[in-house]
């Protein structure tokens, strides 16, 4: 893909995932890292994600996706392109935000791993009490 193109970008990010993402008018090609995104993305749940701004818009055929995503796991990533994506098409329409703010796509998701606290095995768990 020529990168001469008039593109809009965004940025996503879910848990310590990063998705630098461009969009361009096209046929729906979906790019990550190179690869195409059922190459990445092998369960459902994380191609539906993906695919959640393109379909909120009505636009899966009419935009092609290339990616960037560095950090994290694959579910982190897959949240970060969905919010990249959503990101990238309100900078291209703003008309398109209502419809992408409905479907809460244009959010940021905060949940984070949470620190190992002193004392704990994990974040929460404590170690086992012994009586004796």
């Amino acid at each position: 893909m020529a990168t001469s193109e008039r593109y809009f970008y965004g940025t996503g990010r879910r848990k310590t995932s990063v998705a630098r993402v461009r969009v361009y008018p096209g046929s729906g090609e979906i790019l990550v890292n190179g690869k195409g995104y059922l190459d990445v993305f092998t369960r459902g749940a994380h191609q539906a994600a993906v695919l959640a701004p393109l379909k909120a818009v009505g636009g899966a055929e009419r935009w092609n996706v290339q990616a960037r995503i560095a950090g994290g796991g694959i579910s982190g990533w897959a949240g970060a392109l969905s919010h990249g994506i959503a990101r990238a098409l309100a900078r291209s329409d703003e008309g398109l935000k209502p419809a992408l703010r409905r479907q809460k796509l244009l959010t940021r998701d905060a949940r984070m791993k949470e620190r190992k606290k002193v004392g704990l095995k994990r974040a929460r768990k404590a170690p086992q009490y012994t009586k004796r």
